[in-house]
């Protein structure tokens, strides 16, 4: 098993904040980290993959994150949530990534085509 898959394993039993956190950090300074992303007009989002459903990250507010926040995402993903009810860890199932032009990329996926849209800019 690769280092990677060790990682994701490890995250997908930990999928609280501070595991997005750490699953931004590995990517910092690529488009697979939100301030980064954002810049590429990505949005911060997670997929539910035993059924395909995509949330954008959302703000106490309702409006987009522009960060992955796991607080305000559907109830039903939740693992654990807190006394005001709101979501503090997440099922396995539940995988932080981004949206843009309405397409889900994982956050390999959006660092890969950043840096293939970057390389494809004339110079």
């Amino acid at each position: 098993m690769k280092a990677n898959e060790v990682w994701d394993s490890v995250m997908k039993h930990l999928n609280n904040q501070m595991a997005v956190q750490a699953a931004s950090d590995r990517y910092r300074g690529t488009c697979g980290e939100s301030r980064e992303a954002v810049r590429q007009h990505f949005l911060p989002a997670f997929i539910n993959r035993e059924d395909g459903r995509v949330e954008l990250a959302r703000l106490p507010n309702g409006q987009p994150a522009a960060m992955h926040l796991i607080s305000h995402l559907p109830v039903e993903w939740a693992l654990q949530t807190d006394p005001a009810g709101k979501v503090v860890a997440l099922k396995a199932s539940i995988e932080a990534g981004f949206v843009r032009d309405g397409c889900y990329y994982t956050r390999s996926e959006a660092a890969s085509l950043a840096e293939l849209n970057t390389l494809s800019q004339p110079g």
